[in-house]
């Protein structure tokens, strides 16, 4: 059982071969009180849930392990959340993440303009983001346009109608995203997703 932090450029996953998998996926801005550890120290890393919780963790594993079925899983699952949201204790740093990071997904790109508006300045922001989310608000702000720009293309074939709508200033600044986050141009990632039905995506582009 591991724990996959945020991650700041794509990272494509073959699930083939699992016999069973049960992905807990959090928004952007809870891990942290229930980890125990701030999110910027998993960016870009995947660590055994045993090396963040110790015993406990190891012990959730084997719990999950034994289980018979899949509603035994989840029970059991959501028994140690609940055990460890009692336990912790949340910081106000998390909370002003989590209202940054609707005021992103909603339109707002510059960062500058976030902390006006929650009343705090850039840097408070800033580090208050990196630490509850584990990645800055500016490269936030540019995984949640490639997103918006990802989900325009399963239904539209216009390049730059996609970029449009999704808040790219032209195709040329989408495709530049692209390479840089993905690793791919638009049209090898929506190919290869569709070729390859049982290969996801993760990290800080595409799929979070």
């Amino acid at each position: 059982m591991a724990v996959a932090g945020p991650r700041t450029r794509a990272l494509f996953k073959n699930a083939t071969g699992v016999a069973r998998a049960v992905m807990l996926q959090f928004k952007p801005g809870w891990s942290g009180p229930l980890l125990g550890v701030a999110a910027n120290a998993l960016t870009d890393q995947i660590v055994p849930l045993e090396d963040i919780w110790g015993r406990s963790g190891g012990d959730l594993c084997l719990d999950l392990l034994a289980a018979r079925s899949l509603p035994e899983v989840l029970d059991r699952l959501s028994h140690a959340i609940a055990l460890r949201t009692r336990e912790t204790s949340e910081p106000a740093s998390a909370r002003l993440a989590r209202r940054a990071v609707l005021l992103l997904e909603g339109g707002e790109v510059r960062v500058e303009r976030v902390a006006e508006r929650l009343g705090v300045t850039a840097r408070h922001l800033r580090r208050a983001f990196t630490e509850s989310v584990g990645i800055g608000p500016k490269d936030f702000a540019r995984t949640v346009r490639l997103q918006r720009a990802v989900r325009r293309a399963a239904s539209s074939k216009d390049g730059a109608r996609i970029a449009a709508d999704a808040g790219y200033y032209d195709q040329a600044h989408l495709i530049a995203d692209f390479r840089e986050l993905v690793g791919l141009t638009p049209g090898a990632f929506l190919k290869r997703a569709g070729a390859r039905g049982g290969e996801a995506m993760a990290g800080g582009a595409p799929s979070r």
